[in-house]
């Protein structure tokens, strides 16, 4: 019972996916149909023509029944978007499609032979025929899609790990929504620092300092990189302390030199002088 109450993959409702679902059933239905010849569809069952016009006939009538594919994962899109949608519903909803699709195919086989046939056991074949043009198609599909999104956490997972930890060769940096905008070696990047809501990512390039502007805040960057090299100095930036060479303290307060041209002085905040003082004393020589 819990697994019908398990809420479904969010993978199972992205508009990108539900698009590709639709697109790729209505290439299988068309390539089935012509191939296969169900909803007693056979050229002498519903027109004595060619094959060439039998395939543009069938080309139509599938694609105006799969309608009820595309209306149904609209609703499917929005209703997920309000609340979860379960294993269950999920499974009454594509009960739902073939219901409607095989209404709608038996209406027609009927219209076709003028109600010569008798319209439950016309209904009853055609419920088998649609479950087979949605089914497969669902079915490679749910499984492709299931495939990606495994194949994109674990690479997520990575990502994060590496953001988290430095990583074996460097930073990424993701924007407020998630996505990476940049990348950095360990030894490239210098610091961080705050510019309202975006922070201005310092490293090397081609040995000289450049800036990336990105929309994000100090503290979510500061919570990504703990447990690396990049440490907090100041409510308004971050430094790497691989390339930290000077802590010098004077009238006006403590400051960390970088000793790379035209990188200015970083200053260090009361809040923070005792934490950066302690792990750079305790820092191998970057040298």
């Amino acid at each position: 019972m819990d697994f019908w109450n398990k809420e479904i993959p969010g993978y199972m409702h992205e508009r990108a996916n539900l698009t590709r679902l639709v697109v790729f059933t209505a290439i299988f239905a068309l390539v089935f149909i012509n191939i296969y010849k169900p909803f007693d569809s056979g050229a002498n069952k519903w027109y004595e023509v060619s094959d060439l016009m039998f395939f543009l006939f069938s080309s139509l009538i599938i694609l105006t029944g799969l309608g009820v594919v595309i209306i149904s994962r609209v609703l499917l899109y929005f209703r997920a978007r309000r609340r979860a949608v379960t294993v269950g519903q999920y499974a009454a909803w594509i009960a739902a499609e073939i219901f409607f699709m095989a209404l709608f195919y038996t209406l027609y086989t009927l219209l076709v032979n003028d109600g010569e046939r008798d319209a439950w056991h016309t209904f009853k074949g055609l419920v088998t025929n649609t479950a087979l043009v949605l089914l497969l198609p669902y079915t490679i599909l749910h499984l492709y899609f299931s495939r990606v999104d495994k194949a994109r956490r674990l690479r997520r997972i990575e990502e994060e790990k590496e953001e988290t930890t430095g990583g074996p060769r460097g930073f990424s940096f993701r924007d407020e929504k998630g996505d990476t905008r940049l990348s950095v070696s360990r030894s490239g990047l210098l610091y961080i620092e705050s510019s309202d809501n975006y922070v201005m990512i310092w490293y090397l390039n081609k040995d000289k300092a450049t800036r990336f502007l990105l929309r994000n805040t100090l503290k979510a960057l500061e919570e990504q990189l703990a447990g690396s090299d990049v440490l907090r100095c100041h409510r308004s930036y971050m430094v790497n302390f691989e390339h930290v060479k000077v802590i010098r303290r004077g009238k006006d307060g403590v400051y960390i030199e970088l000793g790379i041209d035209k990188v200015p002085d970083i200053p260090v905040s009361k809040t923070y002088s005792e934490r950066v003082v302690r792990w750079f004393t305790r820092y191998p020589d970057p040298s």
